[in-house]
């Protein structure tokens, strides 16, 4: 390799491409206009010369030999074949040697081998800046994007394409990846207490499925039958870190949230194994024994019973999110007193006020509630209601430990998870008109996780790495 002829070569190709754009424009003033023009001119012409000097780059290191042997065996050269990649400076036509066995047997190309390039387009900082839009763009608006700030431009489908083997590959190597990543990370020094949170959100498959929502008002066609409306549950968890509430402070500080976030799947089973994963790696780490362990979720009995039987989470202290417990809270007050009522309004503001200060709270509330069942008359839908709500604080007074958990500087509200669920998600995942296949939503959200998890760098260079040692 000679730089000196790489550096000729994006020179001319950079001097060349410049003058044949400007014996084209009128630059004798400037203004607006002509400013505007001469940034396009030299974004096409540093084009032109990056991906000619990359071009000189990479055919300086093609070989000349006749056979090279391999572990498979010997392959001898049959012809040379031009082939395009989309590098950052755009699409380079590159000239490679290619090798084949005898008899017409498996065929190799040395040169795209040597720069990680065999049965790929994009080269792996393409790739990068792909994935990461996509991850938080459509196919669309990356397109859109990348014509406006970047010197390559592949089109919407061929993004989708980068976008979709990127996640396929993170999909398919997640525990690896997960451990790479995971091997630099510490819990950071001031955390006082680690809060995990699961929850979930629906997200429309493209699949058969019952639909949801009001009935149709319009006569129903055949053709409505082919409709594909499944909304499933998509899974988020959060493992979010906290530093001890200081003094002047009237909450904790949050100094990190991670993410993992999966797909519709029956049971879960692999969001639980990848959320699992994380909180193991937390575990085994010295600091962990002066953590305050949290399980804070809403009254989801599913979850509260996978947690319940997994020993993993058997010394972590149980809270509902203080909000879901409040929307019980006023629901009991419509059944006893009915809905937008003064006396209603009275008796949730009271102990609502009470669960943040008493610990015995849950079951004054419980008190309260069958005293004025049996005062009241109630309407049957009242009863009926206020019997969902006394079942729902009976069975979980034990998880509203709210003043013990101010009293802490602990958090008593899953910000972090209602959060995600939606920026993680929704945002992303729930436009208007978007049906997802459940590999294609999972590319997305693996990407999409890591993304928000603050980890792009670190999940990259796994990546980068797992590829250079394939």
């Amino acid at each position: 390799m000679n730089i000196n002829t790489i550096v000729e070569a994006g020179t001319q190709a950079f001097r060349q491409r410049f003058m044949e754009i400007c014996k084209k424009s009128d630059f004798s003033e400037l203004n607006i206009e002509t400013a505007e023009v001469m940034t396009t001119s030299m974004k096409q012409a540093l084009s032109s010369a990056g991906a000619t000097a990359f071009k000189t780059f990479v055919e300086s290191f093609e070989t000349n030999e006749e056979t090279i042997m391999k572990s498979d065996g010997l392959y001898r050269f049959k012809l040379e074949s031009s082939c395009k990649f989309l590098t950052a400076f755009g699409e380079v036509d590159i000239s490679r040697r290619v090798y084949q066995k005898d008899r017409g047997g498996d065929s190799i190309v040395p040169l795209d081998l040597l720069w990680g390039m065999a049965d790929e387009y994009a080269t792996l900082d393409v790739r990068e800046s792909v994935s990461y839009s996509v991850a938080h763009n459509t196919p669309e608006e990356t397109e859109k994007l990348l014509q406006k700030c970047a010197l390559f431009h592949p089109s919407a489908t061929t993004i989708k394409r980068i976008a979709n083997k990127t996640g396929s590959f993170f999909n398919v190597n997640d525990e690896e990846i997960r451990q790479r990543v995971m091997s630099s990370e510490v819990t950071p020094k001031e955390s006082y207490a680690m809060v995990c949170s699961l929850d979930g959100t629906n997200v429309l498959l493209n699949e058969k499925g019952v639909r949801q929502g009001r009935p149709l008002e319009r006569p129903k066609s055949n053709s409505d039958d082919k409709e594909t409306t499944a909304y499933r549950n998509a899974m988020v968890g959060s493992l979010s870190f906290y530093a001890k509430r200081k003094e002047d402070e009237k909450h904790p500080e949050r100094l990190l949230s991670r993410y993992v976030a999966r797909m519709p799947e029956e049971n879960a089973l692999t969001f639980k194994k990848e959320f699992e994963f994380e909180v193991r790696h937390v575990l085994e780490q010295k600091t962990s024994e002066k953590l305050v362990k949290v399980l804070l979720m809403d009254g989801q009995r599913s979850l509260w019973k996978y947690t319940a039987n997994n020993s993993l989470y058997s010394d972590f202290e149980c809270l509902i999110d203080f909000y879901h417990t409040s929307e019980h809270l006023s629901k009991a007050a419509e059944a006893l007193f009915g809905k937008g009522s003064l006396k209603a309004t009275e008796w949730y503001e009271k102990h609502r006020k009470s669960l943040l200060e008493k610990a015995d709270a849950p079951i004054a509330i419980l008190r309260s509630m069958i005293y004025y069942r049996n005062m009241l008359k109630l309407s049957k839908s009242g009863k009926t209601g206020l019997k969902a709500e006394q079942t729902f604080f009976a069975k979980n007074k034990s998880k509203m430990l709210y003043a013990n958990f101010i009293s802490r500087g602990l958090p008593i509200g899953s910000g972090p998870i209602e959060a995600a669920c939606k920026s993680i998600v929704k945002t992303r995942l729930g436009r208007s008109g978007m049906r997802w296949s459940r590999k294609g939503g999972q590319n997305i959200l693996v990407l999409r996780a890591y993304a928000k998890s603050d980890r792009w760098e670190s999940c990259w260079n796994a990546f980068k790495q797992m590829k250079m040692a394939a």
